[in-house]
């Protein structure tokens, strides 16, 4: 099942440039225009992808990672800065601490801590929203949750070639 042999003779291909493009596309999506009554359901892409980077190549993508998306992501979002970073580098932080014991992170187990996270960066955002006295509907505010969990496979799928 595995794409790694034992013996050390198969390794996994350099991420570099797989994170470089990943991260291209991922912008292009946070900020493709889309009608209005679909904008509210547009899946956390850059949250999606960071947390692949962060959890499946943790040597190349750590903290720093996460808060340079998160940076990012407040800028391509005209958000408050720092808004996102911190939610990013919260999350990143939380998933690298619960699987630092984990050898093998099944597609599974990386859906879950997707949703989990997903939902975790909602409520930071939320409090954020709420902090910053910004008045709108709750039940637009948790759409993301469910195109994001359901993006979550087809993100996994493309990128999964350069797993660690």
């Amino acid at each position: 099942m595995g794409h790694k042999s034992l013996g050390g003779g198969s390794q996994s291909p350099d991420p570099l440039m797989a994170i470089i493009v990943s991260i291209v596309i991922g912008s292009v999506l946070v900020v493709y225009p889309i009608p209005y009554d679909l904008a509210g359901w547009r899946p956390l892409f850059f949250l999606l992808i960071m947390l692949f980077w962060v959890l499946c190549q943790p040597a190349w993508c750590g903290i720093w990672f996460a808060f340079s998306l998160g940076v990012a992501t407040d800028f391509m979002m005209d958000a408050i800065l720092g808004q996102y970073a911190l939610s990013f580098v919260i999350i990143a932080f939380l998933a690298r601490y619960f699987t630092r014991n984990q050898r093998i992170l099944t597609f599974g187990n990386l859906w879950i801590i997707a949703a989990v996270a997903v939902f975790l960066h909602l409520l930071i955002q939320l409090f954020f929203q709420k902090m910053a006295n910004i008045q709108f509907p709750i039940i637009r505010h948790w759409r993301p949750l469910w195109s994001s969990i359901a993006i979550w496979p087809l993100i996994y799928l493309a990128l999964r070639r350069w797993r660690a």
